[in-house]
């Protein structure tokens, strides 16, 4: 197929091209954390037109010396603040934490593919 997204160790090809009807199923679901770096910080406040420090009062949680983006509410589950659902997208994709934009090739997925094969319909097992 083309286009899909490989990556070395994986037992699964990656098609981008199912996002355009996905809906944001990576970004709801079970509570999680979506760690952000300092430069993801300092990007995603500009890109909100934001301060530093008023993002991160508004937007981040503090866990022991990390940061992670606040959650909602959302269908029984909760999703990331970030996620519009009216649209059913990320409102900061441009500048999204590399968390997501790693997704679905985390570590833990490359022994529970089914999770990741549940969650997202772009998976296709090789």
């Amino acid at each position: 197929m083309d286009g899909l997204m490989y990556q070395e160790g994986f037992k699964y090809a990656f098609n981008p091209k199912a996002c355009q009807s996905c809906e944001g199923k990576c970004c709801i679901g079970e509570s999680g954390y979506i760690w952000v770096s300092q430069e993801e910080i300092e990007a995603i406040a500009e890109k909100l037109l934001l301060s530093k420090e008023s993002f991160i009062n508004n937007y981040l949680l503090k866990i022991r010396y990390r940061f992670t983006i606040k959650e909602i509410a959302y269908e029984g589950g909760y999703g990331c603040v970030f996620f519009d659902r009216e649209k059913k997208m990320c409102t900061i994709y441009d500048v999204r934490p590399s968390q997501c934009r790693t997704f679905p090739f985390w570590e833990y997925f490359k022994e529970n593919i089914d999770e990741v094969v549940s969650e997202c319909p772009g998976i296709i097992r090789l």
